[in-house]
């Protein structure tokens, strides 16, 4: 797998993709709707991506990148899908000579204006710094969710104390901070990364099952049916609540159960939640009720930033 997010005109977000995952993206954009693909690294990083555009109505790639700054922004024309593939594949592989046998061309964008200072107080930008770090440490937030906190987060009536490119600098500025936190801990996985695992394996035998899902237990009841393949035997989740908590030391509680609600099925699908985990080396603790969460615990939540 590449250590990227590709993400769609759709919206969609393809998160480490396969070598030919991507050249397959590249071979299909051109269409209404679906003409080009954004590659970002993992973590990301401002102002580091490549990207394509290409309609079906003409021959034409026009591949670019950026690396590291506005007056660091190329752009070329190709003429086939190959030679995009090749570029992207090398670029997100870190290749050092990835970008040469190109003729590039540097795009001047202007003038940027740095985003002016934040006018803020020292408990105002303690609470924010604080409820921003809290968002990172969690986990799954993307460099502009991020922003969005922050523009958002002190927002009292009419009154924005921070404007959407202060935020933006903000947020990018404590992303850095942290993705070099992260760089510390080393290639070995992780809890989150084993608990990953262990709902990967779990979907494989029928039993739909999410991160991060939803804010809160009755939106999860009620939405997690629909987010599945309709064959599935049942389900379990952990919402954002539980996400903070867990970041905060104090365990990840799981939501689980069987889409027939009978309570046999329900706790037959938490013992293959609980076997999952233990699969993984993880620890839980539940006593066999099919009405009380399984909690993952103890917990290290040490989550990469992905972007």
């Amino acid at each position: 797998m590449l250590a990227i997010t590709v993400k769609t005109e759709d919206g969609r977000r393809h998160v480490r993709p396969t070598a030919e995952e991507l050249a397959a993206l590249v071979r299909r954009i051109g269409g209404a709707g679906d003409k080009f693909l954004v590659v970002q690294p993992i973590p990301d990083k401002p102002d580091e991506f490549i990207q394509v555009w290409h309609a079906a109505t003409g021959p034409d790639f026009t591949l670019e990148y950026r690396d590291g700054a506005a007056d660091r922004h190329f752009q070329t024309m190709l003429d086939a899908p190959e030679p995009v593939i090749a570029a992207m594949t090398a670029w997100a592989r870190r290749a050092p000579d990835w970008s040469e046998g190109f003729e590039w061309e540097r795009l001047d964008f202007g003038p940027i204006d740095p985003a002016p200072a934040l006018d803020l107080g020292d408990e105002d930008r303690r609470l924010l710094e604080d409820r921003i770090r809290e968002v990172l440490v969690a986990g799954y937030a993307t460099r502009a969710e991020l922003a969005e906190v922050a523009e958002d987060y002190l927002v009292s009536g009419d009154v924005r104390p921070v404007s959407r490119k202060q935020a933006e600098a903000l947020a990018d500025r404590m992303w850095l901070d942290r993705v070099e936190e992260q760089a510390a801990w080393g290639p070995e996985e992780t809890a989150p990364d084993l608990i990953a695992r262990a709902f990967t394996a779990l979907e494989a035998t029928g039993v739909t099952a999410r991160e991060n899902f939803t804010c809160c237990r009755s939106c999860g009841d009620s939405e997690i049916r629909a987010d599945g393949v309709p064959e599935a035997r049942g389900f379990v989740y952990f919402h954002t609540q539980s996400t903070d908590m867990a970041a905060a030391g104090r365990g990840l509680a799981l939501q689980y159960g069987g889409f027939d609600d009978s309570p046999e099925t329900t706790a037959s699908i938490g013992r293959e939640v609980v076997d999952a985990l233990k699969g993984q080396g993880l620890a839980t603790e539940w006593d066999g009720d099919p009405g009380q969460v399984i909690t993952v615990t103890p917990l290290e939540w040490r989550r990469r930033l992905v972007g």
